[in-house]
């Protein structure tokens, strides 16, 4: 990523402590040290908020790729799946003044504190630092909306004042969005004169303000679909000023250096060992985009091997054991894919909770977009004894795991213009760009895997082929066939950035084809999360939730077990 080793090596020389994050593997420790705010270095403040924002946003986005079946989920019963302790890091690098992690025996410092910091730095200092202050607040504006969307309430009034509320209190949802609007309108102030950078790193979009500018409407359109606003929706749409092409794209870069800090993509550096792959990935979505010839399916995964035990292979008791299991009723009456999709797609279905078999150079791993693996050219089907094979994954392979965070990205806004369209014809077109938009930025990546045969890769004709039909068959249908289709298309397209993809799926109740849990009776769907547990221990004001069926202020479907349709 741009500058990014050279950030790495400038925080390590200076002492700066990074807060380490098992999930990004960026050992990201997030606080500039111990000194008072007016002696912090604006820099090296603003390179935190940015890293421990980079580090929240893969946190969030796995969990709502798991809960929406773009990821694999493992376990049956939603509540033990998230325990109290599931937002424990995220809440830690957003709010902690003096947080000490007792594992890795450092301070940790927030978001909020360093945003804080930084505001007293620019009122005190000769200097501008409205760069700085405007980038964090809109990255602050943004996670307050995520927190709200997954937990239903956050903290705001109160937070980051530990002098004057050492037991602060969290604040109704509808507060905190109307807040995060004002937050932006504040960073929108402070990046409107395109201030000087003063030697900041901006790790997304390289100084230029006008994307930063960019984003905050894009977080407005955010903002203004959860709670159905379409008139203020359209009002920002027409100022054109929004991410609307791939060039302003929101995503964060990670490199390719394995040793301390590991700046890979998290999954690249889960799947690409001398021990073989160990993320399994989700029989739904691999299925799914199977069936329909999906262009992207090469770029997203990389096959092992060409077979699967129990699909179009022998069963295998060792290695897939549920290829020699009978589906349990819901399974049959559902018509699921209850353990294997063929041609070699290994992945597990939603909730399996079966154990680890030694299965890692067998299951399939993630590809080349976005987490830069390699790319799927059917190399697992050359002889093993060729010198030239190469069908497995190991260090370094592909493109190293120099691959993206997706945050928010063209394609996706283009499928949130849809749902907000006033008629079918609208969503049809939106539907085309996005699609368009994501293939082209999918097959992109073809060229960070130096050893892919890209013969493989989709042609022209077939791409446009596909988008046709996608669209064809979206006009065609009506009602829930309709949703249907629209939904899957916009979860194929948010895989490896599906934070929204929770939302939508809580707003909606779409896709209805899902794979269901494994479990007939997984307890409800979670329609929001537990407060953090270490915040609940040592905050007075908190009492825990005993349900994860408190609904979000936007969320106005039927409570559950009855929403969402498949559980």
């Amino acid at each position: 990523m741009k500058n990014f080793l050279k950030y790495i090596t400038i925080v390590l020389i200076t002492g700066v402590t990074l807060i380490s994050c098992e999930t990004t593997e960026l050992d990201l420790r997030v606080s500039p040290n111990d000194l008072a705010a007016d002696q912090a270095d604006p820099n090296l403040l603003l390179n935190s908020i940015q890293l421990a924002y980079a580090s929240n946003m893969a946190e969030i986005s796995d969990i709502g790729a798991e809960l929406t079946r773009i990821d694999y989920m493992f376990g049956r019963n939603y509540f033990n799946n998230y325990p109290g302790d599931t937002f424990d890091d995220i809440w830690a690098r957003t709010y902690s003044s003096d947080f000490n992690d007792v594992g890795n025996g450092d301070i940790r410092v927030g978001m909020f504190t360093n945003i804080a910091n930084l505001e007293t730095i620019d009122e005190i200092s000769d200097l501008d630092y409205s760069f700085h202050v405007g980038v964090s607040k809109t990255l602050q504006a943004h996670m307050l909306m995520l927190l709200v969307d997954y937990l239903s309430e956050a903290a705001l009034g109160e937070a980051g004042k530990p002098e004057d509320f050492p037991s602060p209190k969290l604040d109704e949802g509808v507060a905190i969005y109307a807040a995060a609007m004002s937050i932006l309108d504040e960073a929108e102030e402070l990046l409107a004169t395109n201030p000087q950078t003063l030697g900041a790193t901006d790790l997304f979009y390289g100084g230029d303000t006008s994307k930063w500018l960019k984003l905050i409407n894009t977080l407005r359109l955010k903002s203004y679909m959860m709670t159905g606003d379409v008139g203020s929706f359209k009002q920002v749409i027409a100022t054109g000023n929004f991410i609307s092409s791939p060039a302003d794209d929101f995503q964060f870069q990670y490199g390719t250096s394995e040793l301390q800090p590991d700046t890979r993509h998290p999954d690249y550096a889960d799947d690409y060992t001398p021990s073989g792959a160990n993320i399994y990935q989700s029989n739904w979505l691999m299925e799914l985009m199977l069936n329909n010839n999906d262009p992207r399916i090469r770029y997203y995964f990389y096959r092992q091997v060409g077979k699967t035990p129990g699909a179009d292979d022998e069963p295998d008791e060792e290695k897939l054991a549920c290829s020699l299991t009978t589906p349990p009723q819901h399974y049959i009456d559902g018509g699921f894919t209850y353990c294997s999709v063929p041609n070699g797609y290994w992945g597990r279905s939603h909730g399996n909770d079966q154990g680890t078999p030694p299965d890692n150079f067998e299951r399939t791993a993630v590809g080349v977009y976005p987490a830069a693996g390699k790319f799927d050219d059917n190399d697992f089907a050359v002889d093993p004894e060729d010198p030239a094979f190469d069908g497995k994954v190991g260090l370094g392979k592909g493109g190293g795991g120099a691959g993206i965070e997706p945050i928010i990205l063209s394609s996706y806004v283009d499928f949130w213009r849809a749902t907000m369209a006033d008629n079918d014809s609208e969503r049809a077109t939106f539907l085309s760009d996005a699609l368009e938009k994501s293939i082209d930025k999918v097959m992109s990546f073809g060229a960070l895997d130096p050893s892919a045969d890209l013969s493989f890769a989709p042609d022209k004709a077939s791409i446009e082929s596909y988008i046709a039909n996608v669209v064809a068959n979206f006009n065609d249908a009506t009602g829930e066939e309709k949703e249907n289709i629209f939904a899957e298309q916009y979860f194929i397209t948010l895989y490896g950035g599906a934070t929204e993809a929770y939302n939508y799926y809580r707003m909606t109740g779409y896709p209805t084809t899902v794979l269901p849990n494994w479990e007939p009776n997984p307890g409800p769907f979670p329609r929001s999360f537990l407060y953090p547990q270490g915040e609940v221990v040592t905050n007075p004001s908190l009492t825990q939730k005993q349900t994860m069926t408190q609904q979000v202020f936007w969320d106005t479907n039927p409570a559950s077990p009855t929403f969402p349709p498949a559980n």
